[in-house]
């Protein structure tokens, strides 16, 4: 295959060949979606079966097709594995076939060229046709929120079984502490079932809500606020403090060691959550970045490239969160875990 267009066409059929398939089964889904009443009124009009398909199937068809086009087209771009074995290791005569990832793969790993190769890397994720930024966004956005409300809920929790005597409070206490010791996975099923009743699917409040009240948070600042002197709240209420007051005001402000703690720890487990948002998201344009990496291994090639140098940049806002708040860390989760 040293003749450039015969090299061109041979590319061509063999990655037509391989995902043919996977567009059948597409466009068989985006068929049986469409009402069989249209075409039975279409044959009683005397249509036959071209004009069915051309003015019933083809119209109603659009979004499948522009997905499959969108996809292929991002496929096309990424593709490598094809000219990979065709020319025996991406050695192809004057570059048929040489796309951006195999041009990675041959400064890379061939010339050992890994500052290259990263370098162009980093071209394909800010310049490249994906939703990598999106992915990224919806992530941020999730994580700052998930943070903010676990650590308000659970710090309400919390500071209730701190600093007040109620009946049951032992009790509900234990019943927290076996919620702790039960693995997310046992009761993920339960909470799909009954978020789907609450018509929450393919939403973010879907994600966060599970969250707010978080075991292991409420655990470790009832241990940090245990060591507070009560003397402290009653201060504040003999100054006229409403219990929020004294909350915001003067319990707050002590805490900030354990919020800086537990805010590294739930950043980092709301940015690193997956099989939670895989099974309750299912519009491509709210996948957080754990699911949108996981989307470039797919049938149409393996975009290695954009997932690795992807995957660099995900480190990045939790490594800012924790130079933000190291300060405190190791000062908060001491104090959490011997108090009490």
């Amino acid at each position: 295959m040293k003749g450039e267009w015969t090299g061109y066409a041979v590319l061509l059929i063999v990655a037509c060949w391989r995902w043919t398939g996977v567009n059948i089964l597409y466009f068989l889904a985006g068929l049986q979606s469409i009402d069989t009443e249209l075409y039975e009124a279409a044959s009683i009009d005397e249509a036959n079966k071209w004009q069915q398909f051309v003015k019933i199937s083809v119209p109603l068809l659009k979004p499948t097709t522009v997905y499959v086009l969108t996809i292929s087209i991002y496929a096309g771009l990424s593709m490598f594995l094809e000219s990979f074995m065709l020319w025996k290791g991406n050695n192809s005569p004057q570059n048929i076939g040489l796309t951006i990832v195999g041009y990675l793969y041959r400064q890379g790993i061939e010339k050992r060229a890994m500052g290259y190769a990263c370098a162009a890397g980093l071209v394909l994720l800010f310049t490249g046709d994906h939703d990598y930024w999106i992915w990224f966004g919806n992530s941020l956005l999730l994580t700052v929120i998930t943070v903010v409300l676990t650590l308000l809920v659970s710090s309400f929790v919390a500071y209730g079984f701190a600093a007040y005597d109620f009946k049951g409070k032992n009790f509900f206490f234990v019943i927290v502490l076996i919620i702790l010791s039960i693995p997310f996975e046992v009761i993920m099923l339960p909470l799909y079932s009954q978020i789907s009743k609450w018509g929450m699917m393919d939403s973010y409040v879907s994600i966060i809500l599970p969250f707010l009240a978080h075991a292991s948070t409420i655990f470790f600042f009832r241990q940090y606020l245990l060591g507070l002197p009560k003397s402290l709240i009653e201060a504040g209420r003999i100054d006229g403090c409403t219990e929020y007051g004294i909350f915001f005001k003067l319990i707050a402000p002590i805490m900030k060691p354990a919020f800086s703690a537990m805010a590294i720890l739930n950043g980092m487990n709301a940015w690193n959550n997956y099989m939670w948002p895989l099974l309750v998201i299912r519009s491509s344009e709210k996948y957080t970045l754990t699911i949108g990496l996981n989307t470039l291994i797919n049938p149409y090639g393996d975009n290695y490239s954009l997932l690795v140098v992807g995957s660099v940049f995900s480190i990045i806002p939790i490594f800012i969160l924790f130079i933000c708040f190291q300060r405190y860390f190791i000062e908060g989760m001491t104090a959490g875990a011997v108090k009490g």
